[in-house]
């Protein structure tokens, strides 16, 4: 008779068996991917394109969703990326582009290259923002296979090793520039401070459902800026003042989002998940949770700039000056939201909404972990739909495919400012905003974008 010891045995070399099988197999897969991947031939990039830059940032853009940044923090990625590739690949045309940073806060001079890299400038822009990435991010295995492969077309196009090698190290030197910068904002020690703690009073923010998350970086404004003089500079009207009384003024607010929530259009619906871009949204089905990302709002528009630029045929050069001024309104932007909603202090409307009409109502998006005054959203769009629309051109139109990879269609906006006033809007469709915080939230951000623009001496339509 077989003892029950020989069954142990038996089944744990079994499985030991099948776990060896499977990592074969794994590894044969692997070896194959490889090898595929060596067969395919390589596409030579000039080492002027603006495809560098744009790979450059739709890599950045993968690290931030893998990643899950927050928006805020997201932001303050693509600034420093950003930059540097901008204060590199201006070298194709200095006369044309001179230095961002030198018009902007707390950074020393940037270096200057050693010799004669216009023809490479590009190159130079991908290796700086790279360089600064992998600095500011957590996953960098996609950008040095990112970086290799950009590497190995660009050398395919011929370009004299010379010129590329000078591009490659004058990159590497400025995003250590930008990174010293960096280093003194205030990031880093923001990430030991206090937990943030919540009262118990109605009047204002407490963590809502699904999750009930803690508050997200609530020191958020002790960033320091870029453009921006200070957190405060464009402070906000006070918000409407709270009450449980059905007549008030607040309470007519609260019902407006209700309704709209429980009355949206197909069309309404589509609008709000169109610009939700939450990074981690909690899906929750019975007792099962499961999770997905998404890029952020700033994420979106860092790729309307690269849609644009792509349609508009912009040099490096053009190309890398929208990304840097953009996200120097995305990071300014939410350091000024960050400072207004930590001090007002708003409470959301699912937390009235279920605590004098109903229970059990949900809004149409999740609500973020934060105050509701004033909305991130359209005050960040805002401030990017400014410096968009100085440097190309009042009535816009275009066709935003962002959202495709996420299930939503292609929606058309006749200007960058019809489409940071949907992002806006939408706010209200999703069940988070109220009417007048948007508005209010509008106009912070028209304020933030034309403070960058007058920092960086840019003035509408053209590139001085």
């Amino acid at each position: 008779m077989i003892s029950s010891a020989f069954y142990a045995h038996f089944y744990k070399i079994c499985s030991l068996l099948i776990v060896w099988l499977l990592l074969q197999a794994c590894n044969r897969s692997a070896q194959e991917r490889t090898q595929q991947a060596s067969d395919v031939p390589i596409t030579p990039i000039a080492a002027n394109s603006p495809a560098l830059l744009h790979k450059g940032l739709q890599e950045v853009t993968n690290v931030v969703i893998y990643d899950i940044f927050s928006p805020p923090v997201a932001s303050r990625i693509y600034a420093y990326t950003s930059l540097a590739a901008y204060e590199a690949a201006r070298w194709a045309d200095t006369t044309k582009y001179p230095s961002l940073t030198a018009r902007l806060r707390g950074f020393e001079p940037m270096p200057i290259p050693s010799g004669n890299i216009s023809k490479a400038a590009a190159l130079a822009g991908f290796k700086a923002m790279l360089t600064v990435a992998r600095s500011v991010t957590f996953s960098h295995d996609s950008l040095n296979r990112c970086e290799k492969e950009v590497m190995a077309a660009v050398k395919k196009s011929g370009a004299p090793e010379e010129t590329l090698a000078q591009a490659v190290a004058f990159g590497e030197a400025i995003a250590q520039a930008v990174l010293a910068r960096a280093a003194k904002d205030n990031y880093k020690e923001s990430r030991g401070y206090e937990r943030y703690n919540v009262t118990q009073r109605e009047d204002v923010w407490n963590p809502t459902p699904p999750d009930y998350t803690d508050a997200m970086e609530p020191y958020w404004r002790t960033i320091a800026t870029l453009a921006l003089d200070s957190a405060t500079q464009f402070k906000p009207p006070r918000p409407i003042p709270y009450s449980s009384k059905e007549d008030s003024p607040y309470f007519k607010e609260v019902r407006e989002v209700f309704q709209t929530v429980n009355n949206l259009t197909k069309e309404q619906q589509e609008i709000a998940l169109f610009w939700d871009d939450n990074p981690f949204v909690s899906h929750h089905k019975g007792h099962v949770v499961f999770n997905s990302k998404k890029m952020t709002p700033g994420g979106h528009w860092m790729m309307i700039a690269s849609q644009i630029a792509r349609n508009t045929n912009a040099d490096a050069a053009k190309t890398a000056q929208s990304f840097a001024l953009v996200s120097i309104a995305l990071f300014d932007g939410f350091i000024a939201c960050w400072e207004e909603k930590f001090y007002s202090v708003m409470v959301r409307p699912i937390t009235v909404i279920n605590r004098y009409i109903d229970e059990k109502w949900e809004p149409f998006l999740q609500t973020p972990p934060f105050p509701e005054y004033t909305s991130g959203h359209s005050v960040i769009s805002s401030a990017s739909a400014e410096v968009m629309t100085a440097l190309y051109g009042d009535n816009f139109a275009f066709n935003d495919s962002t959202e495709t990879p996420y299930g939503r269609s292609v929606r058309s906006f006749s200007s960058f400012r019809q489409a940071a006033e949907e992002c806006s809007i939408s706010r209200l469709y999703g069940g988070i905003h109220y009417r007048s915080t948007l508005a209010a939230s509008v106009e912070q951000g028209k304020k933030v974008g034309k403070w960058v623009l007058l920092r960086a001496k840019i003035h509408s339509n053209t590139v001085q």
